[in-house]
């Protein structure tokens, strides 16, 4: 069957359901699967536990779910620039599990090798480590980290064939790469999609066999800046 679904709600269609484990790609709002977050919100699918860096900010991306009360626990970084994140967790109303970003990442990175934990000496010592095992290497003591297994990934591409081989652009690649080995379904939105051979394998990050449904994103699809920082040109 072909990978290549005509839009988002047809790519998630079946694969949705109460109380997931869901991988969403990105950083901020840059490379985050937007229009597939827009499917899981109008799907209704309610009590999941979202595993990505940030929430992005109010109502956009990841947002929109925590505005719907849809997301029962994030497992993420950081609190970020979403006012709304920030008052669901002070007023205990979301589950938070708080990681280091590279521990954040290093557990996405295990779950897709079937690596079940790992140690590391970040967060030893701190509230990070409580209630978790640790143990002594050369002298130094590490805490152990689990690996996390999605049930559903969702990433975002700047291009991909229709067999599934995705290629990522600069800085929004992300969590992305990670994300897409470690779940039992990877769904895919790109902004160029292309037919096999278009793509140099040499080029290929995130090979075809990990995406079982993707997406082409339509021209003139906007990507949103959170920060926008300029200076003034040159006279």
């Amino acid at each position: 069957m072909g990978k290549v679904y005509a839009d988002a709600t047809a790519a998630l269609a079946g694969l949705l359901r109460d109380g997931m484990v869901i991988h969403s790609g990105g950083f901020g709002l840059c490379g985050i699967p937007d229009a597939l977050i827009d499917a899981v919100k109008e799907s209704g699918v309610k009590d999941l536990t979202i595993v990505s860096n940030n929430a992005g900010i109010d109502d956009v991306g990841l947002g929109k779910l925590l505005r719907t009360r849809q997301v029962r626990k994030m497992i993420a970084s950081y609190v970020g620039e979403n006012a709304e994140f920030a008052r669901q967790f002070l007023a205990g109303e979301l589950e938070i599990e708080f990681n280091p970003q590279g521990t954040l990442a290093e557990r996405i990175r295990a779950g897709g090798a079937g690596i079940p934990a790992f140690y590391t000496k970040t967060g030893v010592g701190t509230k990070v480590a409580e209630g978790k095992p640790t143990a002594e290497f050369d002298g130094e003591t590490y805490v152990q980290e689990r690996g996390i297994f999605a049930d559903l990934a969702l990433v975002h591409a700047f291009r991909g064939d229709t067999e599934g081989n995705l290629v990522y652009r600069r800085t929004a690649r992300n969590f992305n790469p990670m994300m897409a080995t470690a779940a039992k379904v990877t769904v895919a939105q790109v902004e160029h999609l292309v037919q096999p051979g278009e793509i140099d394998p040499d080029h290929v990050i995130t090979p075809g066999i990990f995406v079982k449904r993707m997406i082409a994103l339509p021209a003139g699809h906007e990507k949103r800046i959170e920060q926008r920082t300029t200076r003034p040109r040159a006279a």
